[in-house]
């Protein structure tokens, strides 16, 4: 999206340094930022106004910056305090959007399948709405929704943004910005339970969600799950469910997978059906993918579209992606996060596998309100599936706590014969066994 410094200046109540121009978006990171993105200096662990020059020698046309931050290499906008400036940007950039959009403006969350479904959805909308836009990668909080919205075309026709959240009132505040008028729920477990109470809250926080949704509105909700549907009620929105059972209004049946766990699946909606491969592996994401259909059956697609779109969806790095060891191992990299759901799922899919021989090297499931049942149960089910669990750098699961040279020599001498599933939350750093294996 096309903004100036002096438009920045006059939203975020904030002072123009130099002369006006403009950029066309904004980023954070001076490494990723593109020619022509304006610059956020940004706090957290490391001082964005360290990287002012690195932003101006990548083609940044301005910065936003703290009070008596500017350089003179380039157009700085002044402000109090930067965090609150990109808010404020943020949700002015999507009040700018509300013709194009004409309502296709998606909130995704749940405790599991955010990123995936995020995906799904944005290739589904795609098929009939080309300048549809979504985050390329993780862009889930206070930081990421308002740069995903400030990075959308000026002719957005349909905005899909992920929300996270690791406490209530989170997605509140994100929905504050994001003005979405779809809700999806895709699941609601035992992720950062630790920090709301127990599954109660995580319930709390996601109906969040459909909460913030206006009477026009649309919840979208995974009827397979006590726990999603509970968020919806006494909402103002109207309510449409996908899941397995006959009741649900997207109805997913699972045809056949295929070795790398990919699903050919029938979807449903009243008497209309269309079968197609969900390109992403896992049984979990025939689930995911009928709600990226219901978003796109609410937006106007015909549900043969839908179906059709979703082969065009791109699996996100380090999230359920085959990649292939230097020995020829194969290995399933779903590194970038974890919690007891998730891990399930990633173990199921693993076990569907013709592999002779199957493996999961697992992290420490971070901010699991019963922490050690948790991993016990999923040691279990490893045992169940005939997995064998190799558990790096941690003792959790009940096996010897595993450093990553160890698990390195371990499967160093497998080939194509043998499966390994690597996941772990962000804290565990899993990727790190994908990167020994494929170096």
């Amino acid at each position: 999206m096309l903004i100036t410094a002096s438009e920045v200046a006059s939203v975020a109540h904030g002072t123009l340094v130099g002369l006006d121009c403009e950029a066309s978006g904004i980023a954070f990171d001076s490494r990723s930022l593109l020619h022509g993105q304006a610059f956020v200096a940004l706090g957290g662990d490391a001082d964005g106004h360290d990287f002012l020059q690195a932003a101006a020698t990548a083609g940044a046309p301005f910065a936003i910056v703290q009070r008596g931050r500017s350089i003179s290499a380039l157009t700085c906008v002044e402000v109090d305090d930067c965090d609150t400036a990109l808010t404020s940007l943020g949700r002015h950039c999507r009040d700018r959007l509300s013709g194009s959009l004409k309502g296709r403006a998606i909130g995704i969350t749940g405790s599991v399948g955010k990123t995936s479904t995020k995906d799904l959805v944005l290739a589904v909308l795609r098929s009939k709405y080309t300048n549809a836009h979504a985050p390329e990668k993780s862009l889930n909080n206070d930081i990421g929704v308002p740069v995903t919205i400030i990075n959308a075309p000026d002719s957005c026709e349909a905005l899909v943004l992920e929300m996270g959240m690791r406490g209530l009132g989170e997605i509140a505040r994100l929905c504050d910005v994001g003005q979405p008028l779809i809700g999806v729920i895709t699941e609601v477990g035992d992720a950062h339970s630790e920090r709301v109470g127990g599954i109660e809250g995580v319930v709390r926080a996601k109906a969040e969600l459909v909460q913030a949704l206006p009477a026009l509105g649309v919840g979208i909700v995974n009827s397979d799950s006590v726990n999603a549907m509970k968020t919806v009620h006494g909402i103002a929105a109207s309510v449409v469910t996908f899941g397995s059972s006959e009741t649900a209004s997207v109805r997913w049946e699972i045809v056949s997978t295929d070795d790398r766990g990919c699903c050919t699946v029938r979807f449903t909606a009243g008497d209309e059906s269309a079968v197609g491969v969900v390109p992403l592996p896992g049984i979990h994401m025939a689930s995911n993918a009928a709600s990226a259909v219901a978003v796109g059956i609410t937006c106007g697609i015909a549900i043969a579209q839908c179906v059709e779109g979703l082969s065009n969806a791109q699996s996100a790095s380090q999230r359920m992606q085959w990649v292939t060891g230097g020995n020829g191992v194969r290995i399933l990299d779903d590194s970038y996060n974890a919690n007891p759901m998730s891990v399930a799922a990633a173990l199921r899919t693993v076990a569907e596998t013709s592999a002779k021989q199957r493996f999961a090297v697992l992290g420490v499931m971070a901010e699991v309100l019963h922490s050690e049942t948790a991993h016990q149960e999923i040691a279990t089910l490893c045992r169940q599936l005939g997995i064998e669990l190799l558990a790096l750098e941690t003792d959790l699961y009940g096996t010897n706590a595993l450093s990553l040279t160890d698990i390195a020599n371990t499967l160093i001498q497998l080939d194509s014969e043998a499966v390994v599933l690597v996941k772990g939350s962000r804290v565990a750093a899993t990727e790190r066994v994908v990167q020994e294996l494929t170096a």
